[in-house]
């Protein structure tokens, strides 16, 4: 029994969850020392203990335990961050939200393929794929940041609502151009594109919308739900996340229909949403039970966290960095200092109901963290363009050869380029928040 692969395999994940929260552990005391927002800590922490140079743990990215922290990690954020948000502060910067999360991704993209293109000396096409892998902000990111530093309402709520949204928007663009990288131009459409963008943003709201609802109604009117925070929120989190990807797909197959899975994400942030503001739908969660379940969500989330930005550090490859750091550092310049603020201005200004002033912009100028969701498409997408250059490199003809050793430099680009981008963004951007929003009068 003890030799059995099963255990051994279960002594493996529990030495590796022992060393990410000792990790942890450690991070936060420096937290508390440095003052800053901690997932910074963890990252550069990760970095250190990471196989590239002490190697005290190492998880594979393609791996069961790292895939299920990612994912109910960031699932577990997103909807504390939903609960955080209140309707009557979205209601007023709406317009600028759904702006900064559809207009706003395609701005940031376009702009960042320039560079790409001239930096990296990229075909317009490979150039565009790249970019849409890192267009999107991250709200597993961005959450603990505000956790830690409270700025004003309008401002911090309108920052995380679109790190939230626009997920589906960067994940759209990012397959509909890897369907044409990857020769499926045939088959491809912008109307199916659109189609399919529509479907993951709205279907995934609805479902994290009717399971909060139901959610609501329960906690609301019956006794024996009180006190199951530590039962009922991470059921929420995990069923409206697998609701909205595996459920509609199932539900489909049963129907003898095709159907396209909706955006767990979005799903999940909708349903802590809606749940926070239950009392706006005539279902009003107890105060008391709203505390306890605020606390434990904030509890549950520290520890996600801390698990999330470690694996990130220790998965940064310096090998694939060392390669192309100069011109992924020029397309990440770009991508922060011209990108960030052409997207707030093409998405806020337009916005005259949000009554945006200089501090609002400037500081959504410098606010836009990368993290867990594009390093998940990164890593995808560089596995899907080895396999495919691959097999077009064994081609007889010489452009179809030609054609594979260029989809097999791309991966690496694009994962280099990806994690430039995290620990820029995180530890530029995350560390300065504090400075740059008690500079601009805009904490609380």
């Amino acid at each position: 029994m003890e030799g059995s692969e099963g255990v051994v395999h279960a002594m493996l994940i529990l030495k590796t969850m022992m060393f990410l929260l000792l990790g942890g552990l450690a991070a936060l005391w420096a937290t508390w020392k440095l003052k800053i927002p901690d997932i910074a800590i963890y990252l550069l922490l990760g970095i250190v203990l990471g196989p590239s140079i002490l190697g005290v743990f190492s998880v594979h990215p393609d791996s069961t335990i790292n895939q299920l922290l990612l994912v109910f990690g960031a699932a577990t954020l997103l909807f504390e961050g939903g609960m955080s948000i209140q309707f009557k502060v979205l209601k007023r910067v709406i317009v600028s939200v759904v702006n900064l999360a559809t207009l706003g991704v395609v701005v940031t993209a376009l702009i960042t393929a320039v560079a790409t293109h001239y930096l990296l000396g990229l075909d317009w096409l490979y150039a565009l794929l790249l970019a849409a892998v890192i267009a999107s902000t991250d709200p597993a990111t961005l959450v603990p940041v505000f956790r830690q530093v409270p700025i004003r309402d309008h401002v911090q709520q309108t920052v995380v609502t679109e790190s939230a949204f626009n997920d589906a928007t960067g994940a759209i663009l990012t397959f509909s151009v890897l369907g044409i990288v990857m020769g499926s131009s045939g088959e491809f459409s912008w109307g199916g594109a659109l189609g399919g963008l529509l479907w993951q943003a709205f279907g995934g709201a609805l479902i994290g919308t009717a399971l909060a609802y139901a959610a609501a109604y329960g906690v609301s009117r019956f006794d024996w739900l009180k006190g199951s925070e530590p039962v009922l929120l991470p059921l929420l989190i995990a069923g409206s996340y697998l609701v909205a990807t595996d459920g509609v797909v199932a539900m489909g197959q049963l129907a003898g229909m095709h159907i396209e899975a909706a955006s767990g994400f979005m799903a999940v942030f909708c349903c802590g949403l809606v749940f926070g503001n239950a009392d706006a739908l005539g279902c009003e969660v107890p105060d008391g039970d709203l505390n306890e379940m605020h606390s434990f969500l904030a509890h549950a989330a520290l520890m996600l966290r801390m698990c999330i930005f470690l694996l990130l550090g220790s998965q940064v490859d310096f090998a694939v960095l060392g390669k192309y750091w100069l011109p992924a550092l020029g397309v990440v310049a770009v991508f922060m200092l011209i990108a960030r603020p052409a997207t707030v201005l093409a998405s806020c200004l337009p916005d005259r109901r949000a009554g945006w002033v200089k501090e609002d912009l400037l500081f959504m100028f410098w606010t836009r963290e990368t993290g867990v969701i594009p390093a998940a498409l990164a890593g995808f997408l560089s596995a899907a363009l080895t396999s495919r250059g691959r097999d077009l490199a064994a081609s007889a003809d010489a452009a179809t050869q030609a054609t594979g050793q260029a989809l097999l430099q791309l991966g690496p680009m694009i994962s280099s380029v990806t994690f430039m981008a995290i620990l820029l963004t995180i530890l530029l951007q995350a560390t300065t928040t504090r400075w740059l929003a008690a500079r601009l009068g805009l904490l609380k």
